[in-house]
């Protein structure tokens, strides 16, 4: 990471107009109490660079994956536009479920918007050898409809396989629960993939749709073989682009 120092500022005259300063990206997080271990999009420490959170209450997990997110959308239009007055330049969320409200996002602020890591599949897609398929592991496929996929700019036989099979990872996220079972989250998850890679002969890639995901990327990618993205993926691209680096301070 690049930091300015004050020896760069000299001479210059900078400009204001902004709350805040430094943290490029906005993340609207449900309101939630299971724990968020380093990985989670929900953990600071996860992101190499500074964010700005901004919880959306009443936004629970099982009332946006589970019951589609009624009755919310004015609530994250309203959230979203208090994170632009305060001064990122781009918005995303921390449930992939919540690509239903893309659309409407986009419209209501004026800076980017990525609200789910399943934005990526098109681009994985287009990444892959030729027979292969990029597919989404989701916290839960029942709760994944067409609408979900055709705002995130999926087909709609993209292939899914759901965590639900697991003993802990959905139960504990879901269900909001004040405790998680790490390596038995990493267990489902695992077994998840190779589920899934064992039913889809053609999978060249998983997207991790849940954004609680993240701190199990690495062992999905090691006992699958296959690349694993997910919402640090594309964060970190989203992030790329509203502060690209400056290589002359990056050198003699």
């Amino acid at each position: 990471m690049v930091y300015t120092s004050m020896s760069s500022l000299a001479g210059s005259k900078v400009r204001g107009g902004k709350a805040l300063y430094g943290a490029r990206i906005g993340i609207l997080m449900l309101e939630a109490q299971f724990p968020r271990i380093p990985g989670d999009m929900g953990h600071a420490e996860t992101w190499p660079f500074p964010v700005h959170y901004k919880i959306v209450r009443s936004a629970s997990p099982q009332r946006v994956v589970l019951q589609g997110a009624q009755g919310l959308l004015d609530t994250f239009i309203a959230a979203a536009q208090e994170l632009v007055a305060d001064g990122v330049d781009g918005i995303s969320t921390n449930c992939g479920f919540l690509a239903l409200y893309q659309r409407e996002l986009q419209a209501a602020v004026p800076v980017p918007v990525l609200t789910s890591s399943l934005m990526q599949v098109p681009m994985v897609q287009a990444t892959l050898p030729a027979g292969k398929r990029v597919g989404v592991l989701t916290i839960s496929k029942a709760s994944m409809t067409p609408a979900h996929l055709q705002a995130a700019g999926l087909a709609l036989d993209t292939p899914l396989w759901g965590a639900e099979g697991g003993q802990e990872f959905t139960r504990a996220i879901l269900g909001n629960e004040d405790s998680l079972d790490v390596a038995a989250s990493e267990a489902d998850l695992i077994q998840a993939a190779l589920d899934f890679q064992a039913a889809q002969g053609d999978l060249g890639a998983i997207v991790l749709e849940c954004t609680n995901m993240i701190p199990y990327a690495r062992a999905v990618q090691r006992a699958t073989g296959l690349p694993v993205y997910s919402i640090y993926s594309a964060l970190c691209w989203f992030q790329s682009a509203l502060r690209p680096p400056v290589w002359s301070e990056m050198h003699p």
